[in-house]
């Protein structure tokens, strides 16, 4: 039995909060021995006082993604969880690989980003990429080890967000207050907004098409509400596998935390005779064009993602501060895909260069 030490790169926000109950839950298994905030010093000191060992840092201020580099990279360290929103991840990802730690991935941007970079340092390497996302986590269970080559499709389950139901023409006139009332999971204000977008999926289909190295085209979406089935791998012998939990964070963190193994805990199970049904439905990809400008982008490839993300960033930051309309998100970042002319097999410098140009741009769009 094998005790993980941990890093987690954004221990305030919501997925840190459910990785130090992970950590608390399996003493035996999990020891958090760094943690990083962005602004709630205060929250990270509470934290702190938790976990009396962990070295503390602010990644806020010009040095901050140094000490994140600083954190992901201690000695004594195995693991590293990125729960950075936004690009901030990604160079403590790298800097974590390139010294030999295995990363957990809840943080969307950064294969996002440069998927071909991280896997591919990883693989050089010779550490894992655990994903932590419940979708990808979920694929990551059903899967156990099997090639991409035994692969029909990754199916990916999304809630449908608030407005799954609304007529097209409805959608103008949605506030911010309505997008963040997630039906099903309680998280941060950007991650929520785009989960009624449907962007946070269209960011997973790419994520996928990296973690599990299969071409987007096998890459697909199915609305289920309920949010119990994580998501499903159907095999090339037509068999689905499917992984079911309830809505919990603490699952997808804890198996990447002791993977391969699974270990009892303090979790609810399901109870199969309360949820009485489990329904699916078709993605309304018309009304809601952000998985097929993710399809495009993931299937291009090169800068294309980063635009795709950064442009999307910027225009869930107007919307939520209530300068630009709901559907003024996806119209913007179709638009600044179109204005981009994407680099094949860029390294990072023109990642970050990509996704700066596309901030800017979204900026003069909107405003």
């Amino acid at each position: 039995m094998r005790k993980r030490r941990v890093v987690i790169l954004g221990a305030t926000g919501s997925i840190g909060v459910s990785a130090r109950k992970v950590a608390r839950d399996i003493p035996d298994r999990m020891e958090i021995v760094g943690m990083s905030a962005h602004s709630s010093e205060e929250k990270l000191r509470e934290a702190g006082k938790e976990f009396p060992g962990a070295k503390l840092a602010m990644s806020s201020g010009p040095e901050g993604v140094d000490r994140l580099v600083e954190l992901a990279t201690m000695p004594e360290a195995d693991l590293v969880l990125i729960a950075i929103v936004g690009t901030g991840g990604l160079k403590p990802a790298l800097a974590a690989i390139e010294a030999g730690k295995d990363i957990a991935v809840a943080s969307k941007e950064i294969l996002v980003m440069a998927g071909e970079a991280v896997m591919g340092a990883a693989k050089r390497k010779g550490v894992k990429v655990l994903p932590v996302d419940s979708e990808h986590n979920a694929i990551f269970q059903c899967l156990e080890g099997r090639s991409s080559t035994e692969v029909r499709r990754l199916i990916l389950t999304a809630s449908g967000g608030p407005f799954r139901k609304w007529p097209v023409a409805s959608l103008a006139g949605v506030t911010p207050e309505q997008a963040l009332k997630h039906p099903t999971w309680n998280m941060g204000a950007k991650i929520t907004v785009d989960s009624a977008t449907l962007f946070n999926k269209g960011l997973e289909m790419i994520e996928a098409r990296w973690l599990f190295d299969v071409e987007m085209a096998r890459v697909e979406v199915i609305v289920h509400p309920q949010s119990i089935v994580h998501s499903m791998v159907e095999f090339i012998d037509s068999s689905v596998l499917a992984q079911l939990s309830v809505t919990d964070m603490c699952f997808p963190i804890q198996y990447a935390v002791t993977w391969p193994e699974r270990v009892p805990n303090s979790l609810p199970p399901l109870d199969f005779a309360k949820l009485a049904k489990l329904e699916f439905e078709a993605a309304r990809v018309n009304d809601f064009p952000a998985l097929n400008l993710a399809r495009e982008a993931g299937e291009t490839g090169g800068t294309l993602p980063a635009v795709l993300n950064a442009a999307n960033e910027v225009a869930v930051a107007a919307f939520l501060r209530k300068s630009c309309a709901f559907p003024a998100i996806w119209q913007t970042v179709e638009q600044v895909m179109r204005q981009h002319r994407s680099i094949a097999g860029a390294g990072l410098d023109a990642i970050l260069a990509a996704d700066s140009w596309a901030r800017t741009r979204a900026t003069e769009l909107l405003f």
